[in-house]
Order: structure tokens, then sequence, then C-alpha cells
């Protein structure tokens, strides 16, 4: 198995989305003495905005980036929810300052590093080209290469992404490897001749059970965590760059 490219899923993979925006839904709670479920508020926000974005521009150009349907789905869940004192300060303070400011997972920023001897590492992701770079520069990651959606013009789960993001990277699919928390990416990469790296986030969600993490044993490599992964790639017998 030669790999050379590591592509990342960013979004849930590397980025704790569910304390960021919970954190930042109960603030703006605070301040008007609002008590709601934010928890459960946020996985919703979390299911609307894949769902608009998933298989964008597949009959049609893409017409918007994850930071539009990020702002798109807030302005209904406020008003199904009836949290008419947001303003729109507070729904941008949610919806693009929270999301460009995540944190990233404690054991990834380490295991970037030591990928990154024996690998391109790259963030291949929904997210906008802006998110990733405010998030990036705030959590200090340095990737290879930044591959989003927004730019390829088709976004996960077509298979024009994963072949695009192949193309860019000038290797052949069989030579990059997939890296998600999520089964839906990690099925549609492999079916365009990606290798394929589970990586388990038992916490995404909150307390709630991730609903795309299903792994079994069709995947390559099953870890328990990055550090589980970076153990598991240095047994490979040939990973080294050319």
């Amino acid at each position: 198995m030669t790999i050379k490219a590591l592509t990342f899923d960013t979004g849930g993979t590397i980025l704790d989305w569910h304390t960021g925006f919970k954190t930042a839904f109960e603030t703006i709670g605070k301040k008007y003495n609002i008590r709601f479920d934010w928890g459960e508020l946020t996985n919703e926000f979390r299911r609307r905005t894949l769902a608009a974005m998933l298989n964008h521009g597949q009959s049609a150009p893409a017409t918007k980036n994850f930071d539009d349907v990020h702002a798109e789905i807030l302005s209904e869940l406020i008003l199904e929810n009836k949290l008419t004192q947001f303003t729109e300060t507070d729904k941008r303070f949610i919806a693009w300052d929270t999301l460009h400011s995540l944190d990233c997972w404690e054991d990834f920023p380490t295991a970037l590093s030591t990928l990154k001897q024996n690998y391109i590492c790259a963030s291949f992701t929904l997210l906008s080209y802006r998110a990733i770079i405010d998030t990036a520069r705030k959590n200090a990651l340095t990737w290879d290469a930044v591959i989003s959606c927004e730019g390829i013009g088709k976004y996960k789960v077509l298979h024009e992404a994963y072949m695009t993001c192949a193309k860019y990277l000038q290797l052949k699919p069989e030579e990059c490897c997939m890296v998600a928390a999520h089964s839906f990416d990690l099925d549609a990469a492999k079916q365009c001749g990606f290798k394929t790296a589970f990586v388990r986030r038992p916490a995404e969600w909150g307390h709630a059970e991730p609903p795309h993490n299903n792994s079994s044993e069709k995947y390559d490599f099953t870890a328990e965590d990055f550090n589980d992964l970076v153990l598991q790639l240095s047994t490979q017998s040939d990973t080294t760059l050319t």
C-alpha cells in the first residue's frame, strides 16, 4: 500500500464544532436570560447545515459556501424556536465568528506534525477557504494544502470532489487516504479509489450518539484517535514521499 497524501475531513474530524457552537448559543442565551436545550439546538444546527451542503453543485453550479449555509440555517432555527431576542450581531457571532474560531481536538496538532514527515497532509473539506484559514491560524495548524469544495464547485459526497482533490495533488486516487470520522465521507472516497482511515470522535455530537461513525472492517484503518492512527501508519512499509 503506497499512500502519499492524507486528506482530512476537517469540520468534525479535526474541529470540535459541538463545544464551540453550544458555548456560543449559551453565551447569547445568558445575555437574554433564555433557558433552552442549547446542546440539542447545536446538534440540529449541525444536522441541517450538513444536509444542505452535501452534494451541493450536483445538478447546477454551486451557488453558496458553508458560511452562507450556516447563516441561512441559523435564521431558520431562530424563527422556528421563537428566539426573537437574537439580533443580527448575535447571529453573526454564532454563524460566522464561532465557526471561524473553533478549537481543534487536542490530539491533532502533534499528530499532524508527525504525519507531515511522511505524507502530504491536506485539509479536504466542505468548509469555506476562509474558515480553514482562520481555524488553522487559531490552532497553529500548518496544512500542506487546503482543498475546499468551495473552490472545486462540487461538494462531497459527489465523486467529482474526490477526483478533483486527487488531481490537484497530482496523485492517483489510490495514493490518497481519506481521513474522517464520518462513514458517508469515507464510503464516497473509497468508491473513488481512495484508501480510507476512520478516526473515532465519540464526543463530536456532545452526549448524543454520533450518527455518521458506524465504522467497520471495510476501511483500511480504524483508529481510536489520532495517536492511534499515527502508530498504525508508522507500520506501513512504503510511506515516504517521492
